[in-house]
């Protein structure tokens, strides 16, 4: 049985930091691709960042791309999300995923096939 387990999420003031992170266990971990989402309040899950199995490859939505760094430490089954320049409109809630199927690369939700139960990040003005 695959679990993902986010931790991190806090209130914080506009131009914060915060570090998520996401403990996995149940498969091989260093197999699969894993991705950060969110959702606001209102709103559509949408991908905010995605990682390789190696770690070799990154993409990020526009939004985040010089603000988020994504990492993983395999050795540790888990991944990384580091918010940096927060802004009120990151606020959501964050989820980690874990792809379908081995060595896949995706940002696509729906080929996710394992998510965490979400942390809550919210940014005050």
């Amino acid at each position: 049985q695959v679990q993902l387990v986010e931790s991190g999420g806090a209130l914080v003031q506009a131009g914060g930091s915060l570090r998520l992170s996401c403990v996995a266990s149940g498969r091989t971990f260093s197999n699969y691709a894993m991705g950060w989402f969110r959702q606001a309040p209102g709103k559509e899950r949408e991908f905010v960042a995605s990682i390789t199995w190696s770690a070799g490859t990154t993409y990020y939505q526009d939004s985040a791309k010089g603000r988020f760094t994504i990492s993983r430490d395999n050795p540790k089954n888990t991944l990384y999300l580091q918010l940096n320049s927060l802004k009120t409109e990151d606020t959501a809630v964050y989820y980690c995923a874990q792809s379908g199927r081995p060595y896949s690369m995706t940002r696509v939700a729906a080929d996710y096939r394992y998510w965490g139960q979400g942390t809550q990040v919210t940014v005050s003005s």
